[in-house]
C-alpha cells in the first residue's frame, strides 16, 4: 500500500524542468554543462539541486554538481503589502566538493541580475587538473543559461503587456461602436464585446524580443487611434 502511494505522489508531482541548458565545454576529458531553474525560495533551490543529482543524473553522476541561487523572499514580520521594500534577495551557494566554484556561480548570477532562479553548473572530471581555467568554464556555462533565463524573464513581461494592452484596446473598440452607434440612434443599445484572445505561445517560444516590442509599439498606436476616433465621435455628436 505504501508503495502504491510513493508511485501515486510521485506520479502527480511535476518534476523540475530546466528553463535552458547550456552548450556542453569539454576540456582534456572534463564536461561541464549548467542549467538554471526557476526557484521562489531557498528550500525549493535545494529541492532542485538534489533532482539534478538523483533523477537527472542518476545513471551518469556528475563528479561535483555546483550550485547557487537567488530567491525573492519576505522580511520577517513583513506581509508584502508595503511594496518592494518589504522583500529582500536572500542568496547563497554550495562548492560540491569544486572548492569556491558555487561563488562563481552566484558572482554570474548578480552580474546578470537573476532572481528566483537556481544554477546548477555538473563537471565531470576527466582525470587531468585544470588549473584556474576550470572557473572560466564554469561561469561561461551559468552565463549562457542566466542570459536565456533573463530575455525568457522579458519575453513573459512582453506576453504580459500585450495582453492587457489587447484588453484595453477591445474595450475601447467596444466603446467607439457604442459611440457611433449613439450618435446614428441605431436600435442596438450596445455593441458585442469582443473576446476573442491572441495567442502568443508562438511568439513567447521564438524569445524574439524585437518583434514583440514591435508589437506592443503597434497595440500603443491602435490604442491611441481609437481614443481619437471616439474623442471625434462624441465632439461631432
Amino acid at each position: 500500500m505504501s508503495n502504491n502511494l510513493d508511485a501515486f505522489i510521485t506520479h502527480k508531482l511535476p518534476l523540475p524542468e530546466p528553463l535552458a541548458t547550456s552548450t556542453e565545454i569539454l576540456d582534456r576529458q572534463s564536461t561541464f554543462v549548467a542549467y538554471i531553474f526557476r526557484a521562489s525560495t531557498p528550500e525549493m533551490a535545494r529541492s532542485i539541486h538534489s533532482h539534478v543529482r538523483q533523477v537527472l543524473h542518476a545513471k551518469r553522476p556528475a563528479s561535483h554538481e555546483i550550485m547557487a541561487w537567488r530567491c525573492m523572499v519576505l522580511k520577517e514580520g513583513r506581509t508584502g503589502l508595503r511594496g518592494d521594500d518589504d522583500f529582500k534577495i536572500e542568496e547563497g551557494s554550495e562548492d560540491d566538493g569544486e572548492q569556491w566554484a558555487g561563488t562563481h556561480v552566484l558572482k554570474v548570477m548578480r552580474s546578470e541580475a537573476i532572481v528566483d532562479a537556481v544554477v546548477v553548473v555538473s563537471r565531470w572530471y576527466g582525470g587531468t587538473m585544470l588549473g584556474p581555467i576550470r572557473f572560466t568554464h564554469i561561469q561561461d556555462c551559468a552565463r549562457e543559461v542566466c542570459q536565456v533565463f533573463r530575455v525568457e524573464d522579458e519575453m513573459q513581461d512582453c506576453v504580459s503587456t500585450l495582453k492587457n494592452l489587447d484588453d484595453i484596446l477591445a474595450d475601447l473598440r467596444e466603446e467607439l461602436a457604442n459611440v457611433k452607434k449613439a450618435n446614428r440612434q441605431s436600435p442596438d443599445s450596445k455593441a458585442k464585446p469582443h473576446t476573442s484572445k491572441k495567442d502568443y505561445s508562438a511568439l513567447q517560444k521564438s524569445l524574439d524580443m524585437v518583434k514583440a516590442r514591435r508589437q506592443i509599439s503597434a497595440r500603443e498606436k491602435a490604442i491611441e487611434s481609437v481614443k481619437r476616433l471616439i474623442n471625434e465621435e462624441r465632439s461631432s455628436a
